[in-house]
């Protein structure tokens, strides 16, 4: 992120929270919100602890989850060296060996994609290949080699993958696993007050961020297939840009 390159999403958390809490209008409520009921501008937010809060706008920043495969050392490496995307780690790991976990038709593309950041590059489908031997034959023009034996374990230390270990007792050494896994939405509360989904899984919002419920706006990776901090950020100043706007609308 421009000026906060290599800085945590929760270092950065914590240093906006430090500055908004110096504006005398600014307050934050801890607590799990387990239900948003209402219309606008007459919405109550339910916790866990009983309370209700009352608000006429809702905005959802709320994530989502992903859907790690059952392999060990996969959950333990995610973020680390098992990494989803080239332009929040490629230059990191840039001429390393390195592995794509796909299989199907994504594979020539996302092999493609790869080999803009490193030629030593090898496909595990992690079983049989369920790709076209049209889409074989160009990965192997392409220098990408395909291994698909399952995979049984990846080892690592810390995180930092060492190799790939299969289930026939064989390796082969790594230094990132690029994977692209399932999700879904990680609070249930804009679905149920309404909020309608995309095709891709994520919440349907405007260029301004609304959601299809009225006074419901959304930010962040809930409603974008853009995963980064940065982007998240002018989501929410764009939403809250908004937010006001209707607001003054209304005569709030």
């Amino acid at each position: 992120m421009l000026t906060q390159d290599g800085a945590t999403p929760a270092h950065l958390a914590a240093t906006a929270r430090a500055q908004v809490l110096a504006y005398p209008t600014v307050t934050f409520q801890m607590g799990t919100v387990t239900a948003v009921t209402g219309v606008s501008p007459a919405f109550e937010v339910h916790t866990a602890a009983g309370e209700t809060i009352r608000a006429k706008k809702i905005l959802f920043a709320t994530g989502i989850r992903d859907l790690l495969p059952a392999i060990p050392g996969f959950a333990e490496s995610w973020g680390i060296s098992v990494i989803h995307c080239p332009y929040c780690h490629g230059y990191e790991y840039r001429a390393q060996p390195t592995g794509i976990l796909v299989n199907g038709a994504p594979a020539l593309d996302f092999g493609r994609l790869i080999r803009n950041w490193t030629k030593d590059l090898t496909i595990f489908t992690n079983g049989a290949p369920t790709f076209s031997a049209e889409h074989h034959q160009q990965l192997a023009a392409l220098g990408i080699g395909v291994v698909s034996k399952e995979i049984k374990q990846i080892v690592h230390q810390q995180g930092v993958i060492q190799h790939l270990l299969f289930t026939d007792g064989t390796q082969h050494p790594l230094t990132a696993l690029y994977a692209r896994v399932p999700f879904e939405q990680h609070c249930p509360a804009p679905q149920a007050l309404g909020c309608t989904l995309t095709e891709t899984g994520h919440l349907a919002a405007s260029e301004f961020r609304q959601t299809s419920v009225p006074g419901v706006y959304a930010a962040g990776d809930n409603s974008s297939l853009l995963r980064s901090v940065a982007g998240s950020i002018a989501m929410g100043n764009v939403a809250g840009a908004f937010i006001n706007h209707e607001l003054i609308a209304e005569g709030a």
